[in-house]
């Protein structure tokens, strides 16, 4: 049987109304576990997002003769431990000096970025008005790539290989008017 056929997409559908539903039933369960590990609720939150992704991309490797919360709050005790090992590493990074040697390094290249963000608008402005819709699209209104490929009346691909191209046309230009100006 082919994975496109009638019978496949009910099977699929039927897996994931059991997992709702046995998500569902679990979901506060696994919440309160997670909070209880970490003290914030918004963050509670996002790991019981995480962990509903991740117990979706192993539900078949559920026994369905086993409870289903003792499962999946294992899934959500690995979770939280990524985004406590993340956080503390972040925090370390922090508790270094990362954060105030950041802020000094960009203030000390403040001038140049400045510079470099004019010559990136003066180049922008040169563009044919097609390359300079494409990249006010993508760059400024971050339209899907889909949805420039439609209105330019190109396929993804194409759409994709002529953003490169102007990507690197921006880059050139701006590189030749950072250049200081040679005397003859």
């Amino acid at each position: 049987m082919s994975p496109d056929s009638p019978r496949h997409f009910g099977d699929q559908t039927a897996a994931q109304q059991r997992f709702l539903s046995l998500f569902l039933r679990s979901e506060r369960e696994i919440f309160r576990y997670v909070a209880a590990l970490v003290p914030n609720v918004a963050d509670a939150e996002d790991i019981v997002q995480q962990t509903a992704l991740a117990l979706w991309e192993k539900f078949d490797a559920y026994d369905p003769s086993q409870p289903f919360t003792p499962w999946a709050c294992r899934f959500a005790l690995n979770k939280t431990k990524q985004w406590l090992e993340r956080r503390q590493r972040w925090q370390a990074l922090l508790e270094s000096g990362l954060a105030e040697d950041l802020a000094q390094r960009r203030e000390e290249l403040r001038p140049e970025l400045e510079i470099r963000l004019k010559h990136l608008e003066d180049c922008v402005n040169k563009l044919p008005e097609e390359q300079r819709s494409l990249v006010e699209g993508y760059y400024f209104r971050r339209d899907t790539i889909e949805k420039l490929a439609v209105g330019s009346k190109r396929t993804v691909a194409a759409t994709y290989k002529t953003l490169q191209r102007v990507r690197q046309a921006l880059q050139s230009c701006i590189e030749d008017a950072a250049k200081p100006e040679r005397i003859p």
